[in-house]
């Protein structure tokens, strides 16, 4: 069947972590829904947006999260961790079979920066099958912003892409905006799994193949449980959705090409005026970066004396 049973968890989480609230929450939703093939929690849920805590490829909680999966036996996608590799590290999202297997880990192409600093960026993009069932694309929160990344999975045979997410700040309403459009451009399932709590500030959604809105949470902890047909991606793709655009073989058809994404080079050439990506600054730090040490050195002062 091409029927794929899919649970989200919207975890009510801390910002330290949560590695024992995520385990008890995939148990509970996998006793509660048995018809559920695959599980899919939110960006950085377990350890928190703390790269201190990055383990080592193979590390303990991979090592706990690949024994859960097999346990249980579903498919598990647990959102994200950092992971150390050399110097780097990376947010990366692993992905593990009913039996255990690691079978993809996804890097974060574009780290939040300036934000997320000394977070490398990642340089694959990400689809594995689950068998009978579908192509499934993987991506990590911010990724979505960027159209190409996302048209890249839906070429690759992406019929529904998972978005772990990890947002708490004004841009969430933006990005269910987005989210829908990701859907509606590249005819598939669009599952945004945010966070909740202390962590982020919930709406997850989900939307299918016509950027139709099957489900948006509130602010905090939900569990979603619901049924996503790979048959109306490939109807929508092969006639066009209610019909209407078939949007994946125009952009196929099309004669244009794209020469400004050629290579990364090209790239960084055609925008380098937008300049340095860094923190932006308000008046008070500009203030103080014009001043000379001596100069700080006695505002301090004055300061301390006001």
């Amino acid at each position: 069947m091409s029927i794929l049973g899919l649970a989200a968890i919207q975890l009510a989480g801390e910002k330290k972590g949560n590695f024992a609230l995520v385990e008890s929450e995939i148990r509970a939703v996998v006793k509660r829904f048995p018809w559920v093939d695959l599980v899919v929690c939110g960006e950085l849920a377990i350890h928190g947006a703390d790269p201190a805590k990055a383990e080592p490829r193979g590390g303990p909680t991979e090592t706990a999260l690949a024994g859960l999966a097999r346990e249980l036996g579903v498919w598990l996608a647990p959102g994200s961790l950092y992971e150390r590799r050399g110097d780097e590290i990376f947010n990366t999202a692993p992905v593990f079979n009913p039996e255990g297997a690691l079978v993809v880990k996804h890097d974060k192409l574009f780290p939040f920066l300036p934000y997320e600093k000394n977070i490398a960026y990642g340089q694959s993009h990400t689809v594995f099958d689950i068998p009978g069932k579908g192509r499934i694309g993987v991506a990590i929160c911010y990724d979505m912003w960027f159209p190409e990344a996302m048209r890249t999975l839906a070429a690759m045979g992406a019929e529904a892409i998972l978005l772990p997410t990890m947002t708490n700040t004004i841009d969430r309403d933006v990005e269910l905006s987005i989210a829908r459009a990701n859907a509606a451009i590249n005819q598939c399932y669009f599952i945004d799994v945010n966070v909740a709590g202390e962590q982020g500030n919930g709406r997850s959604v989900f939307y299918g193949p016509g950027g139709e809105l099957l489900h948006e949470c509130g602010a905090g902890r939900e569990i979603i449980a619901l049924e996503i047909d790979f048959e109306q991606v490939r109807r929508a793709r092969a006639r066009g959705w209610q019909g209407l655009g078939q949007v994946m073989k125009s952009f196929r058809d099309a004669p244009a090409a794209y020469p400004f994404h050629a290579d990364a080079e090209a790239r960084r050439n055609r925008m380098a005026a937008l300049g340095a990506l860094e923190m932006p600054k308000g008046e008070r730090n500009k203030k103080s970066e014009a001043e000379t040490p001596a100069e700080q050195e006695q505002n301090r002062k004055l300061r301390v004396i006001e």
